[in-house]
């Protein structure tokens, strides 16, 4: 391919031209991928390792944390199940980047909601309804630890209401239409979600 310049000569093409306004274009959409805490177990510790996005966690969930999630799903006791996933499962809050797993800890707001269902009778029927449904948009959303349940995980827009109210009115919205009540601990920016081993994890394509 070639170009002609404004003084008439002729300049080959080599492609590298739209390097740099690749490079721009990466960075800001990797920096439009909301961020939030991880955590690495136990559950008693409360301080971050590190930020991630949801493209990391996307990698970590469909590649890592299947020992502790073959445990846990091999387990028949309800106290074991507990005592499993509170020591042996790292956690992410998927509301917001934290100094400290508590409210008060909140540093930035990931405009993030996760809601999470338990004991469902039919985790594949549910998890289509959710990924169709046609006025929340699934960002990310896989199997729970346990193996019977979802964590579906949503935008919000926060200068519409806050945290709390858009909770109660998801949650009004997805038990009038599909009969599904999330865990109400979800209401808590700082809700912790252990993270499993789930290959067939799904990620909105547009990341």
């Amino acid at each position: 391919m070639i170009n002609q310049e404004k003084d008439g000569s002729i300049k080959k093409k080599t492609g590298w031209e739209n390097v740099p306004q690749f490079i721009e274009r990466s960075k800001e959409h990797l920096a439009s991928i909301p961020k939030f805490s991880l955590f690495e177990a136990p559950i008693r510790n409360t301080l971050p390792c590190k930020t991630i996005n949801l493209m990391d966690l996307f990698f970590l969930i469909r590649n890592d944390f299947k020992e502790q999630t073959a445990a846990l799903r091999a387990c028949t006791s309800k106290e074991e199940s507990r005592k499993i996933k509170a020591n042996r499962f790292s956690y992410v809050t998927f509301s917001g980047i934290f100094s400290s797993r508590k409210d008060e800890g909140l540093i930035k707001h990931s405009g993030l909601l996760c809601l999470d269902f338990d004991h469902l009778k039919d985790v594949k029927v549910t998890r289509e309804l959710l990924l169709d449904d046609p006025y929340f948009q699934t960002e990310m959303l896989f199997i729970s630890p346990s193996g019977d349940g979802l964590k579906w995980v949503i935008k919000i827009n926060l200068e519409e209401d806050n945290h709390l109210n858009w909770f109660l009115a998801i949650s009004n919205y997805l038990k009038r239409t599909y009969k599904l009540e999330p865990d109400k601990a979800g209401k808590d920016i700082s809700r912790a979600c252990f993270l499993p081993n789930d290959p067939k994890l799904y990620l909105n394509p547009r990341y």
